[in-house]
């Protein structure tokens, strides 16, 4: 079973949606949840807000589908977890989702692996052993994980408790009926 990255990039644009400057989004202004600096890495020179308020959505997939999905490798890794990996780069960075995994693998015991938020070859093959281990209790696992680092974030920053419910809903979509 391969993943169709154009539903991924689907699902979280529908997440995302269109443009938003919330004051107290530490991303700043972000058009379908693609943030100014990221805009800006992307076109090689510094966007104004109001650039980003005119992106259009297939710049938006093109990012998405180019920076969070094959640059960081997460096509590499299982496909149960994919769409999960893939919403997280989205929302935290690709390095960050990519250590949401190696983490859950090391408390599996089958590591141990560096969390260095890097998809080399050692990281594909333990999350595979780890699926294949786990079945999809590998998922709750990884839902757990983002979950406990929302809730450190809100500890470190109290203005952030207002994202604090989205952000848990956004990441137990991805809970599987397990029983």
């Amino acid at each position: 079973m391969t993943v169709e990255v154009d539903k991924l990039i689907d699902d979280v644009l529908q997440v995302e949606g269109g443009y938003v400057n919330h004051p107290f989004d530490r991303g700043g202004p972000t058009n379908y949840g693609i943030t100014q600096a990221t805009l800006s890495r992307f076109l090689g020179r510094a966007v104004t807000a109001e650039e980003v308020k005119a992106m259009d959505i297939e710049t938006a997939r093109d990012i998405y589908e180019l920076k969070y999905y094959r640059a960081p490798r997460i096509d590499k890794l299982p496909t149960a977890i994919q769409p999960f990996v893939f919403d997280c780069a989205v929302n935290h960075g690709p390095r960050r989702a990519i250590k949401f995994v190696q983490e859950v693998c090391n408390d599996a015991g089958l590591g141990p692996i560096v969390a260095d938020g890097l998809m080399g070859p050692k990281t594909k093959m333990v999350a595979e052993a780890c699926y294949e281990r786990l079945g999809e209790w590998m998922l709750v696992a990884l839902v757990e994980e983002r979950q406990m680092f929302y809730i450190n974030i809100v500890t470190n920053d109290s203005s952030q408790i207002a994202f604090l419910k989205g952000w848990t809903n956004r990441a137990r979509k991805f809970l599987p009926n397990v029983a």
